[in-house]
Formats: structure tokens, sequence, C-alpha cells
């Protein structure tokens, strides 16, 4: 169990550091990617306890809205998103434009 625990994670940042700027993915869309379709929530938690050195502005809920756990809340993602070059309406990211899959292997 501990070491698939690793795998996902490590498979979530390896999804994480790979979004292009400009571009978005979903924790669930992330989630389903590292093997684990369930587990948007995990993503979540990675992604507010893990290294905010990767572009975790580039992950928003399945819907395109910004996270308010994000650092500075969701005037923080949507600051971010903006450097970015991302146009944000009422709290949320056009999803159905820039929405990003990586190639697969």
């Amino acid at each position: 169990m501990y070491e698939r625990t690793l795998n996902f994670r490590s498979e979530v940042i390896a999804l994480v550091k790979s979004i292009p700027r400009g571009r978005l993915m979903t924790y669930g869309q992330i989630a389903a990617l590292a093997g684990s379709p369930r587990a948007a929530r995990v993503v979540g938690g990675i992604a507010h306890y893990g290294d905010p050195a990767l572009p975790w502005q580039r992950v928003v809920n399945k819907k395109g809205y910004l996270a308010s756990g994000y650092p500075g809340g969701r005037r923080g993602h949507l600051a971010a998103l903006e450097n970015e070059g991302i146009k944000i309406t009422n709290n949320r990211a056009p999803i159905e434009s820039l929405i990003w899959w990586p190639k697969t292997k």
C-alpha cells in the first residue's frame, strides 16, 4: 500500500510538472491519469501540502473554478493564472478551451 501511495504521488507530481504554461488540468483528470480516478481530493491534498514551486496554479476543479486552498486563496490563484495570460471570469477559468491532455506513453 505504501509503495502504491508513493507511486501515485510521484505520478501526480510528474503530471503537474508537465502542464504547459497557459494550459490547465483538473484534479480529477490528474487522479485518473495517475491511476486512481476517484482520488481528486487526494490530488488536492498533494497540492495543498506539496512543493509550492510546482505549477499548481494550472490545476482547477472539473468546472474550472479556482481553489480556495491555494496560497492567497482564490485571489492568489486568480493572480497566478492571470500572470500566465489566462482570463478568469467569476473565479472560473475557461476549462473547455484550455484543458490539456499529455501525450500517452
